[in-house]
């Protein structure tokens, strides 16, 4: 068996019996153990009580953190004239149409997020088999088919973060960066777990948040006392 590392060892000694945090606890806790050699990025996990199976248990939706992701985020727009212009002024990384789709066809994905005119879904439809499982497919539901693309550029590069439940009935996402301030990352993590409380799809029954976790990207997790989380 491989030997744990005197950070790892450490930080786990420091997670040792600690569980159901206040936001405030398990961020600190977390932050004062993020000791890689790289700004480590702080993470939230969240169990939810839904089936995603079942379109009516389907969570989905889009949050602007309040202060950012501290993440570079690459943009492409799917757009033709003055759309692609205006998705160029406001700083999107790659533009374009069909030589856009045929770029992604090849294989080369070189953008984190990616928005596109209605007018152009039928190009970016044909896409949905590369684009979906990678979570980048255009959707009008979270503000990535638009014709108000200006705005939709400067959001993502902004800090705002999208998220979808996965099949287990997690959502994950990373609220921040360990170089953040204690009160950056709880309020990132707070606007997090509002916007997710808000998306609570129809089909529920029974606890919808059943657990909370937060760690940074080499770090142990802590569990966080979901009502202090929802600010309940």
């Amino acid at each position: 068996m491989a030997k744990l590392g005197k950070r790892i060892t450490a930080a786990r000694a420091a997670f040792a019996g600690k569980a159901n945090l206040t936001v405030e606890d398990a961020v600190a806790l977390v932050k004062s153990n993020a000791g890689a050699k790289f700004d480590e990025t702080v993470e939230i996990a969240m169990n939810l009580g839904v089936d995603p199976r079942h379109a009516d248990q389907m969570v989905r939706g889009v949050v602007g953190l309040p202060n950012g992701t501290g993440k570079t985020v690459r943009v492409a727009v799917f757009a033709r004239g003055p759309k692609a212009d205006e998705a160029t002024a406001a700083g999107a990384d790659i533009v374009g149409a069909e030589d856009l789709m045929e770029i992604v066809q090849g294989g080369k994905i070189e953008f984190d997020r990616c928005i596109a005119t209605p007018d152009m879904m039928g190009v970016v439809g044909r896409l949905g088999k590369i684009l979906g499982p990678r979570n980048l497919m255009p959707n009008p539901r979270v503000g990535t088919v638009t014709m108000d693309v200006e705005a939709a550029v400067k959001a993502a590069k902004g800090g705002e973060v999208q998220f979808k439940v996965e099949k287990a009935g997690v959502i994950h996402a990373g609220v921040g960066k360990a170089s953040f301030s204690e009160e950056q990352l709880v309020e990132n993590i707070r606007a997090f777990v509002d916007a997710v409380a808000k998306a609570r799809p129809t089909g529920t029954k029974g606890t919808y948040m059943k657990s909370i976790a937060v760690s940074s990207t080499m770090g142990p997790g802590v569990t966080v006392n979901v009502d202090n989380a929802a600010g309940n």
